[in-house]
């Protein structure tokens, strides 16, 4: 059973301190790390390492973007675990203003642990593991903010069911889940039970969750938060960027979530199978 649950958001990217960053990935939307952000995930290995062994995750999911891979990999060699991707934890994206595209889907795991070594050969001391196929593909048409909320709910349920359920993946107590602003908020509404919870979740900062126990069975039957986006294990606390879904760009009139462009080129693409991928080979 899934004892204690981590979440992590990417550190600091470096499309937020200069304009003509390039994508490791090849993927439209994929900034990487700026070198702040990669000295934030390195404390956040040092973090995460310095715990009891027996409080330490020991498998570690990221969302496919490269700034997630980015801020897991220290991780990943400090507790020498390999990495697995899972698309549900993927980054948010409003809906998709009709006739402009689509928005991007990152590579499968398969394509990612192929190319990251030709990246940078430093990745050759990091595996990801390709036996972990995704549970959730998000919608390249976007989402509004009922679609996030519903998809990361969905999401944890299956989640947690596949980790507690799969032969190879049940011995795991402490998980750690590297994903982006919106989803781990999200999340952290979902697991606390709390739709409205306010948070705000900064670069690289860690939230922590323990199973409760219901009295009368015995059973974990709820998360309590040990940990709500926490920046104490960070050095440097005025780079958080930190972002909640108050920040959110609304129709003054409709109050929906404004669209956004997709990407071009895309235009003419159907929006692939999304949603559960349990009883999918796709990825």
């Amino acid at each position: 059973m899934v004892e204690t649950i981590y979440v992590a958001r990417h550190g600091f990217r470096a499309n937020w301190v200069t304009s003509s960053w390039t994508t490791p990935t090849g993927l439209a939307r994929d900034p990487p790390l700026a070198a702040y952000g990669e000295t934030q995930a390195v404390e956040l290995a040092s973090y995460l390492g310095l715990l009891p062994k027996d409080k330490q995750p020991s498998a570690i999911f990221s969302s496919p973007y490269y700034r997630c891979l980015q801020t897991s990999k220290p991780v990943a060699e400090r507790l020498f675990l390999p990495i697995y991707i899972e698309h549900g934890l993927s980054e948010w994206y409003s809906p998709v203003v009709p006739g402009t595209g689509l928005f991007p889907r990152p590579k499968r795991a398969i394509e990612l642990r192929a190319m990251l070594p030709e990246i940078s050969p430093s990745w050759n001391t990091v595996e990801i593991d390709p036996s972990w196929r995704s549970i959730w593909l998000p919608p390249r048409k976007g989402e509004d903010l009922e679609g996030i909320q519903a998809r990361m709910s969905d999401f944890l349920v299956r989640f947690i069911y596949q980790i507690e359920t799969r032969p190879d993946m049940c011995h795991h107590k402490n998980i750690l889940l590297l994903s982006h602003a919106a989803p781990i908020i999200t999340m952290c509404r979902h697991l606390l039970a709390q739709p409205k919870l306010p948070l705000r979740v900064g670069c690289c900062t860690l939230s922590q969750f323990s199973r409760g126990r219901d009295t009368a069975s015995g059973q974990g039957s709820s998360w309590e938060a040990v940990l709500l986006a926490s920046s104490a294990h960070l050095t440097d606390q005025t780079s958080l960027r930190d972002w909640g879904l108050e920040d959110i760009v609304t129709d003054d009139v409709t109050g929906k979530v404004v669209c956004d462009v997709g990407v071009p080129g895309t235009e003419g693409e159907d929006d692939d199978t999304f949603g559960p991928q349990i009883y999918s080979n796709k990825l």
